[in-house]
């Protein structure tokens, strides 16, 4: 589940960047991506 909200945050981001999106909305997405990152790697530890 949370490898398929990064993978699609991802590609969001990706998209914002390529459209040059304003940096506001660029920078939200990156901190919301490396959010579920780190949570993704604590689960994976926790196991």
């Amino acid at each position: 589940m949370l490898e398929k909200q990064i993978e699609e945050l991802r590609e969001k981001l990706n998209r914002s960047i390529e459209e040059g999106e304003d940096f506001d909305i660029i920078y939200k997405i990156s901190t919301e991506l490396d959010k579920l990152i780190v949570k993704y790697y604590r689960q994976k530890e926790a196991k």
